[in-house]
């Protein structure tokens, strides 16, 4: 049974950082495309930044490049994990981060992901 638990949120001032973990266990990931999602209260649920397990490219939302960074542990355990590096936090960044996981190619789109995480906060004070 796959599992998504993430981890590392907290509360940061504007211009923090933080990184975020996702440790993804139950099955190899190879081929996977693992994502990265947020919500902000009262908003719907954005793409942040994804990467293919299997090679590493990373995509990511054009408000977040430049200052979030996706990767993963290449790990071929147990209990892999996959990490978003946040830098130069903005109050806008203020959300439940969710990772998320589906079978092949990248996509944007939360309703192509197949597996979810509970999500961890992230609150950014100005």
């Amino acid at each position: 049974q796959v599992q998504l638990v993430e981890s590392g949120g907290g509360l940061v001032q504007t211009g923090g950082s933080l990184r975020l973990s996702c440790a993804a266990s139950g099955q190899t990931f190879y081929g996977y495309t693992m994502a990265w999602f947020r919500q902000a209260p009262g908003k719907d649920r954005e793409f942040v930044a994804s990467i293919l397990w299997s090679d590493d490219n990373a995509y990511y939302a054009d408000s977040v490049k430049g200052r979030f960074t996706i990767s993963t542990d290449n790990s071929w355990t147990a209990v892999s994990t996959v990490y978003l590096q946040v830098n130069s936090l903005i109050p806008e960044d203020t959300a439940v981060y969710y990772c998320a996981a589906k079978w092949g190619a990248r996509s944007s789109y939360n309703n192509n992901f197949d597996y979810w995480g509970q999500g961890t906060q992230v609150t950014v004070s100005s």
